[in-house]
């Protein structure tokens, strides 16, 4: 028997509740049916080396490189799942492109193959065909196949097709391993009640440690260390003390419990001292000082101009949004940068109120409200609380602009969604990315390679937030830039963990 094959980029989710059945023999009237079935609906996988993986419409859409990532075993691509992929081509998003990515990358393997059902040889060894699953021409001539139609009657439906082909499979390949791959949790659930063996597609999603760990590490030294760095602002100590310490992480240099400083380690291989003013200054406006060490490490890393992309973990109420735009006005008031540019996905979370009347910007105000909010705050000229009592001039029917409009109308401060982004080249610019978590991993690379020379990219999100229902905690596009370009002397990351909104937002962050 051959060994079962390994392939990074799935996870095993083994099925537990009933045995397989071995094959019954079919009966002469329908052996020829079958026979003819094995060939031409690419039952039967073209070498006995490797293992056969079914592709849900998901991973296509989530990953269209998925089809390089195999190696030495057999893809099996449903024409069910061509027919879902054909329902998305049209869309001028992210998921529709990626839909076109897989037809064209298709039509590249398959161009020169007479018979696309027998396997077409990929560079990694293995192959990639069609499978064609016909309820009507492939009889039901085992008892597995049988007891799956008792349980799920419907054939029409596109999960139950690709679960019966894998029964098909599974039998007319008796000595390799057949296993579908999905990010779908409701048909792994299903896969895993009739047998099948299921994986979910990870070669994007990143380790579990990486997304539940939020605590900055500490990196012991002795007194006289401690001392010599904060009189000189450096320190350099043997590379074993600092090992898995990534370029421009946030550490606390710690001798005993309670003498530590934070410090970030420099590409140069020694840690420094933090940068930061006292207090972040918005001219006319209010003022914001750091509240706790990570919002203290987050402003060093804003303000770097050596770094070029920011990545931001937190929770509810932990000030991502708010330090990332008050840094971005600082920045831009200083004449770094031409202007700021803030922006977020549009994904709702719950119900939606169906399409929304008036201009383009007037559509996208609710999805961009908690962004205008911040600018609200920071821009707000400091003024006593409570109404204004001030009456407004006859004829006076034109409302005072608030300032950070002013700034919008010139073209300096650019608040947009993010459906545009597509082809643009972003030079100069402060770009903030809220809610980055909503992302795919491929909508994310396409943000990162808009961003021009003297641009800086800040990606702020919560992992566990997360609405968009093709991606999760380890696999959205804020954990995949931040896990793949982890490392570079340009790029840092900061995850917060302390609330600042009120002890009621807190408490509901951390109980609820």
């Amino acid at each position: 028997m051959n060994p079962k094959p390994v392939n990074p980029a799935i996870e095993v989710m083994q099925p537990a509740l009933f045995e397989e059945s071995p094959a019954i023999a079919l009966p002469k009237r329908t052996r020829r049916t079958a026979a003819q079935a094995i060939e031409e609906f690419g039952l039967k996988a073209p070498s006995k080396h490797g293992k056969n993986y079914v592709l849900d419409t998901n991973v296509l859409l989530h990953d269209p490189a998925c089809l390089e990532r195999f190696k030495e075993n057999h893809l099996c691509i449903l024409v069910d799942v061509l027919a879902e992929l054909d329902k998305f081509k049209s869309e001028q998003t992210e998921r529709g492109a990626n839909a076109r990515r897989v037809h064209r990358r298709l039509t590249d393997i398959f161009g020169n193959s007479e018979m696309v059902t027998r396997g077409v040889p990929t560079e990694g060894g293995g192959t990639i065909r069609l499978v064609i699953y016909d309820p009507d021409a492939c009889p039901d001539n085992s008892d597995q196949l049988k007891q799956f139609y008792r349980i799920f009657p419907d054939r029409e439906r596109v999960d139950h097709r690709i679960l019966a082909a894998c029964f098909l499979l599974r039998q007319y390949n008796p000595d390799g391993q057949v296993a579908l791959v999905t990010k779908d949790i409701n048909l792994q659930l299903k896969a895993r009640a009739v047998s099948i063996e299921c994986q979910d597609y990870l070669n994007d999603k990143v380790d579990a440690r990486e997304v539940s760990n939020y605590e900055v590490r500490r990196v012991e030294v002795d007194s006289a260390e401690l001392h010599r760095f904060a009189s000189s602002g450096e320190l350099d100590i043997e590379e074993q003390r600092r090992l898995g310490v990534a370029i421009n992480e946030y550490v606390l240099l710690a001798c005993g419990e309670k003498q530590t400083i934070p410090a970030r380690l420099h590409f140069s291989g020694n840690f420094v001292r933090l940068n930061i003013p006292e207090v972040l200054k918005i001219p006319d406006g209010q003022s914001l000082k750091p509240l706790n060490l990570g919002q203290r490490c987050l402003i060093d890393a804003l303000l770097n101009p050596d770094i070029s992309l920011v990545t931001c973990y937190g929770h509810a109420g932990t000030g991502k949004t708010l330090v990332a735009v008050a840094a971005g006005l600082h920045e831009m008031f200083n004449r770094k940068y031409n202007g700021i540019t803030v922006s977020r996905p549009v994904v709702s979370m719950g119900d939606q109120l169906g399409f929304l009347p008036g201009s383009l910007d007037e559509k996208m105000r609710p999805w961009l409200q908690p962004i205008h909010d911040a600018l609200d705050l920071l821009m707000r000229p400091n003024v006593p609380l409570g109404p204004k009592r001030k009456q407004a001039k006859p004829g006076d029917s034109v409302a005072a602009k608030k300032p950070y409009e002013v700034l919008m109308e010139q073209g300096i401060l650019e608040i947009e969604a993010l459906c545009y982004i597509r082809g643009r080249s972003i030079p100069n610019r402060f770009f903030i990315l809220d809610e980055a978590q909503q992302l795919t991993p491929q909508e994310a690379k396409t943000i990162v390679t808009r961003m021009s020379r003297d641009s800086k990219l800040v990606l702020v999100g919560d992992p566990a937030q997360i609405d968009n229902p093709y991606v999760d905690s380890r696999s959205n596009g804020l954990v995949y830039t931040r896990n793949r370009l982890k490392g570079q002397p340009f790029v840092a990351h900061v995850a917060l963990n302390r609330g600042e909104r009120s002890e009621l937002a807190e408490a509901g962050a951390q109980l609820m």
